[in-house]
């Protein structure tokens, strides 16, 4: 049955289906094998190379890692099996560059399951190689002198038997045999009675006698320096870790045509111990130290701490001295390909993951298991194997009650998930992890606080857990496996210290302060903590029905800074339901509006920011938050009215943002033509209301280009002082639009540093500023200017900005004028007068007119100017043939 899988054969009556241990991808991890292989004989296999060098580094051991039901087994199995026949092979495993008859794989299960003792790896490693056919003489006289004093009167052949190696290995009743030849080709050598007797007896002594004067009887085994030695100790456990050196000292005696290289597959490691008890751990690291002509393939859910100083006295040889491949760096996702032996196990990619299922149950050659049902397991399984392995068991549960498995059947968390990641964590390290699983991202210290410890040690120890994993961007390095974090959280936990509800509450209500506390005590005031806390908290804040407490004052730094970094956390699932539930909802679903409405059509923006304020689930201050951003996608939307009203509620409120809704209330004015009382605003608005950007929007329609780009210079230059890094982007690019009416060349370097400052930034109206920049920089220059205006409107279209459509007419405009193209123009104009038509940016017809000397007609309405029709006119006419002029110098 090798290569079934029997528990999911033996799952339903239906003999039609068939079930196959399906084996998927891991070809980084055959690529590692056969490389480490590669790179291991190449080393034994110099010159200078010394079996019996006790000093020079380890390199011949190689560790996969991963959490608990990844596939490391599986691997192992894989590996071992197709070391030895390439039919064993994945058909998507490379053949290994190396005579696979030389090459003899050892796989030795450390579970406690399996029940394997030191001994009984130490015998298995031995009848592995009876198969060579030889005696092992030095390792063979030290292994019969141990089991005569550590087993007396019981033959070594009825050991085997009765503990089932015998059966494991065809050759292994021959291991008896070759340890009798050994012993009888030593008494011959001696001329001592029989095969040197029970113990070995007196011919122990003769035997290490004639070792040390090197007699020439004995001259082959004399050639192993510490075969004497080894031979004279008690014969307990910790010598017999020590008889591995005459096993590899044996080997490398070997002829050359005979000689195999041993692989070792030790699986289970984690089995052999914890991090205090390392007892079985030294006796294992022992045979891979003295074994240096063998390969070792260790698979566990931890890495090897073997390069570690700090376990000098636990383990024999240790720090990154004695095993260079160990040494880890900053991070704990080793691949093969850079060149570390310790390599985290990854998760299944989607593709993986699908095949997996698709191959693991069939009937009649096709998967069992229909494409939606697939997808849904791969998606929720977030890759791991063990959570597959689950849901088909699941599948074939719910057919056995006679139901065909539907999608919503695997809406599922198993609580084996949990079992199998909590089963080697200490208490300490447990009640962490349950911890931590309700944040996103952590560091040590946070998951101390949050964990309510006053040591950071359970922290620490964790971090070192495979299904804890780290990453060097972001703010806080580690987060859990996403699908253990979802188990942990969700499932029925049935441990014996599993958390009641109110253990869970608890637990929340010390992150939440943790986040605050890491918040508000940030000196650098640092983008990245802010947005870090503020999605963790509101998720903390959703999930537990917290009060909003600081994340109103964190919400309120967010937005004033224009940066718009995607926000919102994963929609709790009564969300997902439909409606808003409590005020964390609300929060989350306005920040994610205001922040989404940069890619978004701003009519979505309206709607739920809408829905929002009909939900009454905001506190006050936040209520005008939402009031404020509703008014301004109103603006954008040429909802001119609506957008009024909304901005007067929030200045007459005089709230956080009544000086951003005077600002608001001035644009309004700008937008009907009432620039004198947009000016008249914007004295009282001072920086806090950015009234050097509202003061630069009214000169550049004077056609007062100076003075525009004095008053947007003077904004950034206290965007600058204050930090604030979306202002001062934002007023760049009004800047390089303005400069661009009447200095190309000044232009280019404005629209750079534009592009520079918004690269970071998601400011959606402003990179659309800074595009209609280049146009108007272009006019008159640029045949393909009208071409490209038709791709930026369709963009404009997309968004829902309106006013950005009537800007960049009026830039297409200003391109005809100078090209004196009437047909164009007119046509432009009549465009312009459509987009107009509300009574927002009527002015942008008259500018139109002005640009091309054109008489304004008489049905116009009229703007107020702030220095009266004729100078603007006057000014608008001059840029156009100032234009004309670089145009003939250019030509």
């Amino acid at each position: 049955m090798a290569g079934r899988d029997l528990r999911t054969l033996f799952s339903s009556n239906d003999r039609s289906i068939s079930a196959n241990e399906a084996f998927t991808n891991r070809q980084a991890q055959w690529q590692a094998v056969t490389t480490g292989l590669a790179e291991h004989l190449r080393r034994v296999n110099r010159a200078g190379f010394d079996v019996e060098d006790l000093e020079s580094p380890r390199r011949n051991i190689l560790v996969f890692h991963g959490v608990g039901g990844i596939g490391k087994s599986t691997l192992s199995r894989k590996v071992g099996a197709s070391l030895v026949h390439s039919e064993h092979r994945p058909a998507q495993w490379d053949s290994p560059s190396l005579d696979q008859e030389r090459v003899l794989p050892v796989r030795i299960d450390l579970a406690r399951s399996a029940g394997m003792d030191f001994e009984r790896v130490i015998l298995t490693i031995r009848l592995a190689l009876a198969a060579l056919g030889r005696p092992m003489p030095a390792f063979d006289l030290a292994l019969r002198r141990y089991w005569e004093h550590n087993h007396p009167g019981e033959p070594i052949e009825d050991y085997l038997r009765r503990g089932g190696l015998l059966s494991r290995f065809s050759a292994a009743a021959a291991l008896p045999q070759q340890m009798q030849s050994a012993l009888s080709d030593v008494a011959q050598a001696l001329l001592l009675p029989g095969t040197v007797g029970g113990a070995l007896g007196h011919g122990a002594g003769a035997l290490v006698k004639a070792l040390r004067e090197r007699r020439q009887a004995v001259r082959a085994l004399a050639g192993c320096g510490r075969l004497a030695d080894l031979l004279q100790a008690e014969p307990d456990l910790d010598a017999l870790s020590f008889y591995p050196h005459l096993l590899a000292w044996d080997l490398a005696q070997l002829p050359k045509d005979k000689t195999v290289l041993p692989v070792i597959l030790l699986d289970t490691f984690e089995d052999t111990g914890d991090r205090t008890h390392r007892d079985f751990e030294r006796l294992l690291q022992r045979i891979v130290w003295l074994m240096p002509n063998a390969f070792f393939v260790v698979t566990g859910r931890n890495r090897l701490q073997w390069a570690h100083r700090s376990l000098e006295g636990q383990l024999d040889w240790t720090g990154p001295d004695a095993w260079p491949g160990l040494v880890t760096g900053t991070t704990a996702q080793t691949t093969p390909q850079s060149g570390g032996r310790q390599v985290l196990i990854g998760d299944f990619s989607r593709e993986d993951c699908e095949d997996y299922l698709a191959r693991r149950v069939s009937r009649d050659g096709r998967p069992l298991i229909d494409d939606a049902v697939r997808r849904i397991i791969a998606e929720r399984s977030h890759g791991l194997p063990l959570y597959l392995d689950l849901s088909v068991m699941r599948y074939l549960d719910l057919r056995r009650g006679g139901l065909q498995p539907r999608v919503a059947d695997f809406d599922h968390d198993f609580p084996a998930l949990i079992a199998r990641t909590l089963s080697d964590l200490s208490s300490e390290e447990r009640h962490v992890l349950r911890s931590v699983s309700l944040l996103s991202a952590f560091s040590i210290p946070l998951a101390t606080e949050v964990a309510g410890m006053d040591h950071d040690a359970p922290a620490l120890r964790l971090t070192e857990r495979p299904f804890v994993r780290e990453s060097a961007s972001g703010t806080w390095p580690f987060h859990v496996h996403d699908l253990i974090r979802s188990a942990i959280r969700n499932a029925d936990d049935a441990s014996d210290d599993r958390w009641s509800d109110e253990d869970w509450q608890r637990a929340a209500q010390r992150a939440f302060r943790a986040l605050e506390a890491q918040w508000r005590q940030d000196p650098r005031r640092d983008r990245t903590v802010l947005v870090g806390c503020l999605q963790q908290g509101l998720a903390l804040a959703r999930d537990f029905d917290l009060d909003l407490d600081w994340l109103a004052d964190a919400a309120f730094q967010y937005v004033e800074d224009f940066i718009w970094e995607p926000l919102a956390p994963p929609a709790a699932r009564d969300t997902e339901q439909g409606g808003l539930r409590t005020a964390a909802n609300a929060l989350v679903e306005t920040l994610s509006a205001i922040a989404r409405r940069q890619h978004e059509h701003r009519e979505r923006t309206v709607s739920r920011l809408s829905a929002v304020l009909a939900s009454r689930l905001l506190p006050e201050d936040l209520v005008e938050l939402a009031t404020y951003y509703l008014a301004k996608a109103q603006r954008d939307l040429g909802l001119t009215d609506d957008s009024r009203r909304g901005m007067q509620r929030v200045a007459e409120a005089g709230g956080r943002l009544a000086l951003a809704a005077g600002r608001g209330l001035a644009h309004l004015s700008r937008l009907s033509g009432d620039f004198p009382a947009a000016m008249e605003a914007a004295g009282r608005l001072g920086w806090p209301g950015r009234h050097q950007r509202v003061l630069g929007d009214v000169w550049w329609v004077q056609g007062d280009m100076d003075r525009a780009a004095a008053a947007y210079l003077a904004d950034r230059s206290e965007a600058e002082q204050h930090a604030v890094a979306g202002e001062r982007a934002m007023v760049q690019a009004h800047l390089a639009f303005a400069v661009a009416f009447t200095d190309p060349l000044r232009a280019d370097d404005e629209l750079d540093l534009a592009e520079r400052l918004l690269s970071p930034l998601s400011l959606r109206s402003t990179e659309l500023t800074a595009r209609i920049a280049a146009l108007v920089r272009d006019a008159g220059f640029a045949a393909d200017l009208p071409g490209r205006a038709a791709v930026l409107l369709a963009e404009i279209g997309v968004s829902g900005v309106s006013y950005a459509a009537a800007k960049l007419q009026l830039a297409l405009c200003f391109h005809h004028a100078v090209l004196a193209a009437h047909n164009d123009l007119a046509a432009g104009i009549a465009r312009l007068r459509e987009l107009t038509q509300s009574g927002d940016y009527t002015y942008y017809v008259d500018i139109a007119h002005f640009m091309a000397g054109l008489p304004l007609p008489e049905q116009s309405a009229r703007a107020r100017w702030i220095d009266g029709e004729g100078r603007t006119r006057e000014r608008w006419r001059n840029i156009v043939i100032r234009r004309r002029q670089l145009l003939d110098t250019a030509r």
